[in-house]
């Protein structure tokens, strides 16, 4: 079993999906096993619903930005690197979908297709 520490090793880090496409960021994680003695990780979360757990100006920004929680179960993490590495698509984790409206705009800008 590997030690992380989990505020510097997960919490912030980057979301990559399968194919290598960013599709967010590690807002929050759910424990379970707290009770019994033996924590772990269960679920990475990530959205605006996460945030309000991050302090006065998290409940803030939670408030005004409108999203859904989304939760990724542990099982599909494939590896912790400078990024959280998924199993999945993005698309089958319902992540990345800000990305898929912005794209089109974003395609348009000089240098985007580096």
């Amino acid at each position: 079993m590997t030690e992380i520490d989990l505020g510097l090793g997960i919490l912030d880090h980057q979301l990559l999906d399968s194919e290598g496409r960013r599709c967010g960021k590690v807002d929050d994680l759910e424990l379970g096993g707290i009770r019994e003695g033996d924590p772990r990780v269960v679920a990475i979360l990530t959205g605006p619903p996460a945030w309000r757990g991050q302090g006065v100006f998290g409940r803030l920004a939670a408030s005004i930005i409108r999203g859904e929680l989304v939760r990724i179960p542990w099982e599909e993490v494939a590896a912790i690197e400078s990024c959280v590495r998924l199993r999945k698509p993005a698309h089958e984790l319902r992540l990345g979908r800000g990305d898929d409206r912005l794209r089109p705009w974003i395609e348009k800008l000089p240098g985007s297709q580096l």
